[in-house]
């Protein structure tokens, strides 16, 4: 079977790699801005807060880490690139969660939301680097960071030497040619036409922009995000920590990524002092020694805002052969994996692993969105 995919983001790759695992040749199709969420996220392999997203993106979510785990065993001798899976833990501090929180995992049991209430004596124990004005919080042993900066260059490596995979960058589709319920080709900014068997739309927060020639309009919207990065001693900071919808990510070599914003601004990227301000100040609120270290980069990320959270993962309702798996929104690294799996189960008519129906972008459409 051939396939397209359009977009190079975690979605896109991630896609890529279980379709040409399984025999399918895939062609790879990375528009201009690939990779905007996907190299500007933290790599939280959680929602944060988790009780506030339905049940169908925890349903995901809850595989990420494990799957991330089996594939960096599969693809770091090959690739010589490790994803560096942090089991760092997260430390929530705000108050008004931690009855929700501690429910939260009473009635789902779900390993990795398994938390325990701390007071100031324990909570020095797990980071003596708290500020002295947390006298508690709820601790999440099991959720862990992915570096993916790193995650995306060992995929795409593994990937470029695979025999059943090609990649065409900065070859952006222009148009698509639809006949009789099905996409017969795309054709490229150049005029290229391709052909394939199954065409797959990973695009991002440009998924509404994309969607427009098939005949819908997703509510797939751009929604900025801005993060800070600061360099401190190798596994200086120990855990993850969380305040008022703040975080701090520490990684293996002492790099602590600040954020995030949330600002609807189109399709900026622009970083602002006032949010890298506001930022910094929650950083060093939650931690007030990391003042002492530099600020070594500020930047900002595109996000496939969708409404709920929920992803389209499946095929569009009225073609034959063009599928969907994007609008992940905030927790795209850790839905990508039980995302492309099940993508992959659906092309290819495998059994699934999960309820699709939450997914299923038939369901999520309304009739008027299918109308265009």
């Amino acid at each position: 079977m051939n396939i397209v995919i359009i977009g190079a983001g975690i979605s896109g790759l991630l896609s890529a790699l279980e379709l040409a695992e399984q025999g399918c040749q895939v062609s790879i199709y990375n528009q201009t801005y690939a990779g905007q969420a996907s190299w500007a996220g933290g790599g939280i392999l959680s929602p944060m807060y988790p009780w506030r997203y339905p049940r169908a993106v925890n349903h995901l979510a809850q595989h990420g880490k494990a799957l991330y785990q089996t594939w960096n065993e599969k693809l770091q001798p090959v690739t010589g690139i490790d994803f560096q899976i942090h089991e760092t833990g997260m430390l929530i501090l705000d108050e008004a969660d931690f009855e929700v929180g501690l429910n939260y995992k009473t009635q789902f049991q779900e390993p990795m939301q398994h938390c325990e209430y701390l007071q100031r004596e324990q909570l020095e124990q797990v980071n003596p680097h708290l500020a002295e004005q947390f006298q508690h919080a709820i601790y999440f042993p099991e959720i862990a960071n992915v570096r993916n900066p790193r995650l995306l260059q060992s995929i795409r490596h593994y990937l470029e030497q695979h025999p059943k995979v090609q990649f065409f960058d900065q070859t952006p589709i222009q148009k698509f040619h639809l006949q009789n319920d099905k996409v017969q080709y795309v054709e490229t900014e150049a005029g290229q036409k391709v052909y394939a068997d199954q065409f797959v739309l990973t695009t991002g927060a440009w998924s509404g922009l994309c969607s427009q020639q098939l005949g819908l309009t997703l509510p797939i919207r751009p929604v900025q995000g801005q993060m800070a990065l600061i360099k401190a001693p190798a596994h200086w900071l120990p855990t993850m920590c969380m305040n008022r919808v703040m975080y701090l990510i520490p990684r293996m070599d002492g790099h602590i990524v600040c954020g995030s914003s949330m600002q609807e601004c189109g399709f900026n990227a622009e970083t602002s002092e006032q949010i890298q301000q506001t930022i910094l100040d929650a950083a060093y609120e939650m931690v007030p020694e990391l003042a002492q270290f530099p600020v070594v980069q500020q930047w900002a990320g595109l996000r496939p805002s969708s409404p709920e959270g929920i992803p389209y993962i499946g095929q569009l309702p009225h073609l034959d052969n063009v599928w969907l798996n994007l609008g992940h929104f905030r927790n795209g690294l850790c839905m990508g994996p039980a995302s492309a799996q099940l993508l992959r189960q659906l092309i290819l008519k495998q059994a699934t692993t999960l309820d699709v129906t939450a997914y299923n972008p038939a369901q999520l459409l309304k009739p008027e969105i299918l109308a265009g």
